[in-house]
């Protein structure tokens, strides 16, 4: 009998020794699209994912990247780039339109659509689109907001996660959907915020940047005509946080992304701000 339950004792914990899955919460945002230049469409957010309940294992290496803003200039925007925890991909934002001859006034698909350009009237990107036509689940966005073609020529402003972007009117441009509040970090930060729509007016001023590790939209520039160049704001940079229990211990093999760990109430919270790479935990 003794024999038995020592036998049995020593299979418990060679058991033990095995890979181990352990359930964790993620948020993954994607960098966001620049505003457009000149009378310019609003940059669209980085698409936004959240949930907990998702399963790893010691056993296994995940990749995560950190999605970049696109960079405004006198022209169309850029759109962001998309950030990666294991399966979870956020698409980056679309890209607001822009007045500018011969630049595109439509603003573009993303994680969240960017706005069009007034004047030469643009429609707003689409969010959350693969395609154009086709959407994706579950929901990372919502769709930018058309330019006008009346008065002071506004731009439609870049759709956010929690909303989607205002239409331009002959009296301003279209205010950025609403981003969505999370707490994972451990304190209470906005993210996924579509960027404003500029307008016809003077002076000539350049876009809000978007802050970094936000995925908030760049916002799009107002002209006062006669030439001016001003540029759209910058979309803030994407991010990537995981939260799982203090038991276990994150790393990056090789090396290639920037974070930081904290830990608080029988959990650690990791937060990628830069980079690509892979993680595993032991």
């Amino acid at each position: 009998m003794a024999g038995a339950l020592t036998a049995a004792i020593a299979a418990s914990f060679a058991g033990s020794s095995g890979p181990v899955s352990f359930n964790l919460e993620y948020l993954v945002v994607g960098g966001a699209g620049s505003g457009g230049g000149e009378i310019g469409g609003g940059g669209g957010a980085g698409g936004y994912r959240t949930a907990s309940g998702f399963s790893v294992s010691t056993s296994t290496s995940y990749t995560v990247t950190i999605g970049g803003g696109g960079t405004g200039g006198i022209g169309s925007g850029g759109n962001g780039t998309s950030s990666v925890f294991s399966t979870i991909t956020s698409q980056g934002g679309g890209a607001g339109g822009s007045s500018r001859t011969g630049q595109t006034r439509t603003g573009t698909n993303g994680g969240s659509g960017g706005g069009g350009s007034g004047l030469n009237v643009g429609s707003g990107g689409l969010g959350n689109r693969v395609t154009g036509t086709t959407t994706t689940a579950p929901t990372q966005g919502n769709d930018g907001g058309a330019g006008t073609a009346s008065a002071n020529y506004g731009s439609g402003g870049g759709g956010g996660s929690g909303g989607a972007g205002v239409a331009g009117t002959g009296a301003s441009g279209g205010s950025g959907g609403s981003g969505t509040s999370n707490s994972i970090s451990g304190s209470s930060v906005t993210y996924a915020a579509g960027g404003s729509g500029g307008k016809l007016a003077s002076p000539d001023t350049n876009g809000a940047s978007g802050a970094n590790n936000t995925g908030n939209g760049g916002g799009g520039a107002q002209v006062a005509g006669g030439g001016g160049t001003p540029t759209g704001g910058n979309g803030g940079s994407g991010i990537v946080i995981l939260k799982y229990p203090d038991t276990y211990t994150i790393s990056n093999p090789g090396g290639g992304l920037t974070y930081s760990t904290s830990t608080a109430g029988g959990y650690k919270t990791t937060t990628f701000t830069a980079g690509t790479g892979n993680v595993s935990w032991s």
